[in-house]
């Protein structure tokens, strides 16, 4: 016959009084991982699983202050404020085609649009130069870290008077307004 009663698999609960510190260690130490809390716990004869540490670090609350502080920047600024991005379009021939283009935030309307088959950074210079001529250019001109963008154009963004902000990697949400545009397309 088979046993209706459940075992209990793996270790004992912690307390909530334990998670909470777990939680706050977190929140005031963000470099600390898994191992340093286990440690500092240990001290303070917490009798913890470094692996229940970190099981309970990645539920932890997060701090909402950087996200409320750059919604308000692209709430506060955002006739100022231009995006550039790339996307990629496959051909019936197999060869990809590289689509910039340039939004501006105010009206999200297109500036600039252009396709090319091998985008490197002197040609996406020169289509900054044929867009924003005679530093025409916005205040805040927002880019991710793509690789295609080089040392270069972030020289030749700042020589057209222009501030360039840098997404987080893996964060396509800071440039939502281009990156709405690119799923669109």
């Amino acid at each position: 016959m088979i046993c209706k009663v459940r075992k209990h698999v793996g270790g004992r609960r912690i307390s909530k009084e334990i998670r909470d510190l777990i939680f706050q260690m977190v929140s005031q130490n963000p470099t600390w991982g898994a191992p340093r809390i286990h440690g500092e716990l240990l001290m303070l004869g917490f009798d913890v699983s470094e692996r229940t540490i970190s099981h309970w670090m990645r539920r932890a609350p997060r701090n909402p202050e950087p996200v409320k502080r750059w919604l308000a920047f692209l709430h506060n600024h955002r006739e100022a404020i231009a995006a550039m991005d790339f996307f990629t379009v496959p051909t019936i021939t197999f060869c990809v085609l590289y689509c910039f283009s340039i939004i501006g935030h105010d009206r999200r309307r297109i500036i600039h649009f252009k396709v090319t088959r091998h985008p490197t950074s002197a040609w996406i210079i020169q289509q900054l130069r044929e867009v924003f001529p005679y530093e025409s250019g916005p205040e805040f001109l927002i880019l991710d870290h793509d690789a295609k963008y080089g040392l270069e154009v972030s020289a030749a963004i700042q020589s057209m008077k222009i501030a360039s902000v840098r997404t987080s990697i893996g964060s396509p949400w800071r440039n939502g307004v281009a990156e709405r545009w690119v799923g669109s397309c």
